[in-house]
């Protein structure tokens, strides 16, 4: 199946609307991670996790509602192996002390349910920074191996071009965790299982970018005598139909995933279903410009030393 199979779009010749778009966009996600922040969950800040098993199955968004004045605050809730439930919170006390504030308050709203516990865990607030710093070095270092790849297979323009690229997809993305906290249906916390999905979002954007680049460099050789951005134009043209068809069906996938995927597996699927919209608009409207924007710098330097 192949889509735009002779696409010649004027793409790089219209960057400045792909500029004026994602400007917008990281301006708003800015603002947001400023002003609203992130919701951090257990994992990053510390608390207690209750494993509770219940004879009928009861709504997590419900039970998150009940739990948040007992405990002095909104609880993690998610649907946990069938009819169980799995409660995070970070409520200050003793483990057994919010254990009994938990259990008796659901035995209390929901008599039917004969909720018993089965497990509990705690984690203490240094293993929570210990993760959480963690989590940051590992997305500071993939991109840091990223432009390196990028700088050994082809140059440091193309180098700066994809991390350029990269960083707009994952700020874009933690801005909409910012702005929708509190708003959609489902948990948008920052775990590990989102760190997760934020690393599968480099390595898909990434893959996008570099097939379009490897297109760049052998169209470079092959045109040698046209204008730097009709090649880089001709490239990404050339790339469309792949790129397209790719998106469309890993988004597919993924959103197969968060429909059908559960309340524990919602989050991480919306951010893949962001991160695949938002890498495949970044590796056409963003890395390749900015590689485009380089070169003619780097042009009008040596026009300008002679």
């Amino acid at each position: 199946m192949r889509w735009f199979e002779d696409a010649n779009y004027p793409l790089v010749s219209s960057r400045k609307i792909g500029y004026a778009i994602s400007g917008v966009l990281l301006t708003v996600a800015i603002l947001s991670l400023t002003f609203r922040g992130l919701e951090l969950g257990i994992d990053f800040l510390g608390g207690m996790e209750f494993i509770v098993q219940t004879e009928e199955r009861l709504s997590s968004v419900e039970v998150r509602g009940t739990l948040a004045e007992p405990l002095g605050g909104e609880p993690e809730v998610r649907s946990f192996d069938g009819d169980a439930l799995l409660i995070r919170t970070v409520a200050e006390g003793e483990i057994s002390d919010i254990q009994q504030i938990i259990m008796g308050t659901l035995a209390e709203v929901y008599p039917n349910a004969n909720p018993t516990l089965e497990g509990t865990d705690v984690v203490g607030p240094r293993f929570a920074a210990d993760l959480q710093r963690g989590a940051i070095y590992s997305i500071l270092g993939a991109l840091l191996v990223i432009f390196l790849y990028i700088l050994i297979r082809f140059e440091w323009r193309f180098g700066v071009g994809s991390v350029a690229a990269l960083f707009h997809d994952v700020i874009i993305v933690l801005g909409l965790f910012s702005l929708l906290q509190g708003i959609v249906p489902f948990s948008v916390q920052i775990d590990q299982a989102i760190i997760a999905a934020f690393l599968t979002i480099v390595g898909y954007s990434l893959n996008d970018t570099v097939v379009v680049f490897d297109r760049i460099r052998e169209f470079a050789n092959l045109f040698k005598t046209d204008p730097y951005e009709d090649v880089v134009n001709r490239s990404i043209n050339a790339t469309l139909s792949r790129t397209v068809v790719t998106s469309v069906t890993t988004l597919l996938v993924v959103t197969i995933l968060f429909i059908f995927g559960g309340e524990v597996l919602r989050g991480f699927s919306f951010a893949l279903m962001c991160g695949v919209v938002i890498g495949t608009y970044s590796s056409v409207f963003v890395a390749s410009p900015v590689v485009v924007e380089l070169n003619l710098r780097r042009i009008r330097a040596q026009q300008g030393a002679r």
